[in-house]
């Protein structure tokens, strides 16, 4: 009715998550989300070309690191998968399972659904996805569209590109059910796969997504509230808007424009034209013109740390180092520490400097613990001039992305009482 909605959405680490281990320390799961973060800067920037088809990403249990609830076929079946701002097709292991990592929870089976019908070969929806493939079998006149995604320590998943009802609990209560939705139906899964997880909830802005396929009934806007992620004392779960419950307004609001990317529309690139650190501002501008390019970083949901230039980074470090008066130590994880807690940490401010939006970060967006009474710079250099705005930067900051304004905003919120 395009009032909009609201769905449960959880950090991978939190009590309520099938991943929460809870024997693993703050630390550990810390250094776990570090270790994650620098792996799915690869999926972002490969090496080198030869790693683009297919296309390269870190493995699924890393994928993203926050968490929703959905159902597939009729009647629906419940899965958990990991919502990612940076990729696009939703899938989910299927049976049968040629070959299928262990899960803890009942694998789909597409037989049992009423509803469930394979894409040809020949659709437009088939082309339009980076890697596929026919399977030579014949569904009425076409051969039946195979997607494949390969990942970079050699997982993979491979199955046939399908049709069914996605339906999703609203935290209302009330079941939405989306007909015809473009799934990955995985028969072919292998690698360093969780067993409690199904598969990936595509957010991106391609046109398999979630976002794209259910775009018309809510508006084209989608937006979260990320809480703090490491502090096992939050019970509370965030909230991914969609439609009129996505809208971010009020005191506070600011916006920046969401610039096509020179890899397809999956990745929503934003401009930074600098970084202040206190009073000293550092601005982003390429290395060889020394001008601010458009759409020079990523902003996604999936990633812990923050990611710049090796120049820009190397000026960061230094800067916020040169304001902070504290015993620097040695870590084996990121490049700054201090042997201090993060609340004992009196960091300057640093300002994230948009195009049309400033975002002013306190030390929980900008500092990490790695250790009891260690402290690191929550930031990184990446490879290849890339760049990507984490989610710790985005904790408690209603974070909303209008795909037909094209713009992403941003406002101040506490995301414990949204």
């Amino acid at each position: 009715n395009n009032h909009g909605f609201s769905v449960e959405l959880f950090h991978r680490d939190s009590p309520k998550s099938p991943f929460y281990n809870p024997i693993e320390t703050p630390f550990q799961r810390s250094t776990n989300a570090i270790h994650r973060s620098m792996n799915r800067v690869k999926r972002f920037y490969p090496h080198s070309k030869a790693l683009l088809n297919p296309p390269q990403a870190d493995i699924i249990s890393s994928q993203g690191e926050y968490l929703m609830r959905y159902s597939i076929g009729t009647p629906p079946i419940e899965i958990l998968g990991i919502a990612d701002t940076g990729s696009d097709l939703i899938w989910s292991q299927c049976k049968p399972c040629d070959h299928c990592y262990n899960q803890t929870n009942p694998i789909f089976d597409p037989s049992n659904s009423s509803t469930y019908r394979t894409v040809p070969c020949s659709s437009r929806l088939c082309e339009s996805l980076v890697d596929s493939s026919c399977d030579g079998k014949t569904t009425s006149q076409h051969s039946t569209c195979v997607y494949g995604m390969t990942y970079g320590d050699g997982s993979y998943s491979i199955g046939d590109l399908a049709f069914d009802t996605l339906t999703l609990s609203s935290t209302t209560g009330t079941q939405i059910s989306f007909p015809k939705i473009p799934i990955g139906c995985g028969h072919n899964n292998q690698g360093t796969f969780d067993s409690n997880g199904s598969g990936i909830v595509g957010l991106g802005g391609g046109s398999a997504s979630l976002t794209s396929q259910i775009g018309p009934s809510i508006g084209f806007k989608f937006s979260y509230c990320l809480l703090p992620s490491l502090d096992p004392h939050i019970t509370t779960t965030n909230k991914i808007n969609f439609g009129q419950n996505a809208l971010v307004l009020g005191p506070g609001t600011v916006s920046t424009p969401i610039i096509q990317g020179p890899d397809g529309e999956t990745f929503y690139y934003v401009t930074l034209e600098g970084i202040s650190v206190g009073k000293k501002r550092l601005d982003f501008v390429n290395r060889e013109s020394k001008l601010v390019e458009e759409g020079n970083i990523i902003i996604d949901s999936g990633t812990f740390l923050t990611y710049l230039p090796e120049d820009l980074y190397t000026k960061l470090e230094a800067e916020v180092a040169s304001q902070i008066n504290l015993t620097r130590v040695r870590t084996e994880v990121l490049n700054l520490c201090y042997k201090a807690p993060v609340n004992k940490i009196e960091a300057p401010t640093i300002t994230a400097h948009f195009g049309g939006a400033d975002i002013v970060l306190d030390t929980g967006n900008t500092f990490v613990s790695v250790s009891d009474g260690v402290a690191c710079l929550a930031f990184g250099a990446a490879d290849r001039n890339g760049a990507i705005y984490g989610n710790l930067a985005q904790v408690n900051y209603l974070v909303g992305y209008d795909l037909q304004k094209k713009v992403v905003s941003f406002k101040p919120t506490d995301c414990s009482k949204v």
